[in-house]
């Protein structure tokens, strides 16, 4: 067996290789893949089923809690998700080679753009087998050979699934080597991932703020990434009581855990009197804690006490914070002080607000009169994602096929000299 070093610079000499093939891929080509991977998985269910049983096992004698071993756990029902999920990134558009603004100039020159793959992504997970799947459909999409590190606690699983990506690449014409599982649990080797840049072009890390944080700092290659959803919603003064009801409600409870539900609510001290009662016994109900600021409390009675820390906090519990301001203004100044830059809403009837809130929040996604829970790939019609970045280069907000994607520019001639 090579060592550590050895096999990583293996891995990706071979991705790098690879990288150029799966460049070079048809989109019938990338969409035959995606549906032989989807029928390999599909017909080596009870292979995929006992190797996942193997690492619920030794999660149970390490002790791996619910949560954990929920997410680990792969079900025939998870297995059709796999099968229909690369289903649907087949029937997805392919972006790559798209040419954009081509545009005649005064020489004779036409210049424009041309999509094109990233090149090779390094992707690190935690838990849930799925993703293997998910994040390995989507840069073979968009033309990405990747290099895919999983968890310690689901190698088995990953393992089986890797052997039905091998198959449908294969069966497709294409090398194995476009989308790479490590064998191995060593933390070493995520070490070196990060800091291979002659090989790997971009690491998207999918997991808990500790390992993105680590990864961030340590990476060598550039990061794309969100380390939290400390998501915001803003009730003005010009907000349709119902409406500013109905969303709260949703952004917080449709989904609880997610990055993008609902942790802080800041309301317009006009109108809190009229909506924070009913929000309290509503959210209640739905067994939310809440921690709010003096005034918030003289409103309901009883509430825990918000500290600094709570501001800062994404829960990824039922638990919400809450904060009376004054105006617009001091919304976006709180907003901008403590928001993880993911996803802020504003519910208001004014049209100024609105576009003065829009303009003014610094964050991946902002909203009018919207649930937080809308932020996600799907729903903004990218049809998939790989998970969402908050940060401004590259990409920003959810990562879709375009997102795994940049451009270059194309210059058109026919014996055109420069004068």
């Amino acid at each position: 067996m090579l060592d550590i070093n050895s096999y990583m610079l293996e891995l990706g000499s071979q991705a790098r290789a690879a990288s150029r093939e799966i460049a070079r891929a048809t989109t019938a080509e990338k969409n035959a893949v995606l549906l032989n991977i989807s029928h390999a998985l599909d017909v080596h269910r009870p292979e995929l089923i006992a190797a996942n049983k193997l690492d619920i096992e030794v999660g149970a004698a390490k002790g791996l809690d619910a949560a954990m071993m929920d997410r680990l756990e792969l079900t025939d029902a998870r297995i059709d998700t796999m099968v229909e999920g690369l289903r649907q990134v087949a029937a997805l558009d392919d972006p790559v080679g798209a040419v954009t603004d081509l545009k005649s100039r005064p020489s004779g020159i036409r210049v424009g753009k041309m999509r094109v793959p990233l090149g090779v992504i390094g992707i690190i997970y935690e838990s849930r087998p799925n993703v293997t799947c998910e994040a390995a459909s989507l840069c073979l999409k968009s033309g990405n050979a990747t290099i895919l590190r999983g968890g310690s606690e689901a190698i088995h699983s990953n393992q089986a699934i890797a052997e039905c990506i091998a198959t449908g690449l294969e069966q497709g014409g294409l090398s194995r080597h476009v989308i790479q599982v490590l064998d191995r649990a060593d933390r070493e080797a995520v070490g070196k991932l990060i800091t291979m840049p002659e090989f790997v072009d971009v690491i998207i890390p999918r997991g808990g703020k500790g390992l993105i944080e680590r990864i961030s700092a340590d990476a060598k290659v550039p990061v794309i990434k969100h380390l939290d959803g400390n998501c915001h919603i803003y009730i003005d003064d010009s907000a349709d009581i119902d409406k500013a009801f109905t969303v709260t409600i949703n952004a917080k409870t449709q989904r609880i855990g997610t990055c993008c539900t609902l942790e802080s609510l800041l309301i317009n001290a006009a109108i809190a009197q009229e909506i924070l009662p009913r929000l309290s016994k509503a959210l209640n109900a739905e067994k939310v804690e809440l921690r709010g600021c003096e005034k918030t409390e003289e409103l309901v009675p009883g509430i825990i006490r918000a500290t600094e820390e709570d501001w800062e906090t994404e829960y990824l519990a039922p638990i919400l914070s809450i904060k009376i301001i004054n105006d617009l203004d001091e919304a976006i100044a709180h907003i901008n002080k403590y928001s993880s830059q993911h996803t802020e809403s504003i519910i208001t009837e004014d049209h100024s607000h609105a576009q003065k809130f829009l303009r003014e929040v610094d964050s991946s996604s902002v909203m009018v009169n919207a649930s937080t829970r809308f932020a996600d790939g799907f729903e903004y019609g990218l049809g998939a994602e790989i998970g969402i970045s908050t940060d401004k280069l590259h990409a920003r907000g959810p990562v879709g096929l375009e997102g795994l994607t940049s451009q270059k520019y194309i210059v058109l001639g026919d014996g055109h000299i420069r004068q």
